[in-house]
């Protein structure tokens, strides 16, 4: 994708996520309707259906010949990552949407022919927006973010995490991720993939561990957290698949080979 190309569907795909998030403010106290989806805490409301629906009739209707990767069904079934690719969360923490009304954002990634050229992460209640094109830095709301510290310590980290590390079929041994949580400097907890990436990318987390990830829960955040400077894999160390679900690593890369070998490979099972 070439400079021009990725300028305009920036520009032009900012302005859809800004809209998307002020329609949420809005409507943020109205009445909401909640089901569910794989389980009885996969929570979906009217108002992801809603905004998804805004995104996706928009891209096709101005890129017709791009493709949609969507958590609410109005994308693409795809088997290569071939072409441009939107993928799209309209609400990344929708548990918290509907218990808080707060910590959620809209999650935007754009790649081309594989590549993350484009990411937007708005945190919507707060009105942040978190963004970055590729090879030009990452920003929030219009500023700069700065490098990560390259001489970050384990030691000195915080790191997100959250409490599926505790339910069954998890991927690594539990006194291993005991012995990682006495290790760091301290654990934490958002309820929103999207934002703790973008938080990683910020610098105010140091890494984000996870188990089984959409790729709408990674896409923007992977593109921001690579422009500054940060580094995202599976949970041992090899490349994300954006076309099917991963256990991520997103973190400072000052750290990244010491969780991997110390913690995440030798918990592998």
């Amino acid at each position: 994708m070439n400079m021009e190309t990725r300028n305009s569907i920036y520009d032009q795909a900012k302005q859809w996520v800004l809209q998307a998030g002020a329609n949420i403010r809005k409507k943020i106290n109205d009445p909401l309707e909640i089901n569910t989806k794989s389980n009885p805490n996969d929570l979906v409301t009217h108002m992801d259906d809603e905004t998804e629906y805004f995104l996706t009739s928009n891209i096709k209707e101005t890129y017709p010949d791009h493709f949609i990767i969507s958590e609410e069904g109005y994308g693409d079934e795809l088997q290569s990552p071939d072409g441009t690719i939107w993928i799209i969360d309209p609400i990344d923490g929708t548990m918290n949407f509907v218990h808080q009304k707060r910590n959620f954002a809209i999650s935007v990634g754009i790649y081309h022919n594989g590549t993350g050229e484009i990411g937007f992460i708005y945190d919507v209640m707060n009105d942040v927006l978190y963004s970055a094109k590729r090879g030009e830095g990452a920003f929030k709301n219009n500023v700069l973010l700065p490098k990560l510290n390259p001489d970050k310590k384990l030691l000195e980290s915080i790191i997100s995490m959250n409490h599926f590390w505790l339910c069954e079929n998890r991927h690594v041994e539990e006194k291993v991720m005991q012995n990682f949580v006495r290790t760091v400097r301290g654990t934490r907890t958002y309820g929103s993939a999207a934002l703790e990436l973008a938080y990683v990318a910020e610098g105010i987390v140091d890494g984000y561990i996870t188990m089984s990830l959409a790729p709408w829960d990674i896409a923007a955040g992977i593109v921001i957290v690579n422009e500054t400077g940060g580094v995202t894999t599976n949970i041992y160390g090899s490349q994300v698949n954006m076309l099917e679900k991963n256990s991520i690593l997103a973190c400072n890369p000052s750290i990244q080979e010491q969780i991997i070998k110390g913690y995440m490979l030798k918990g592998k099972k």
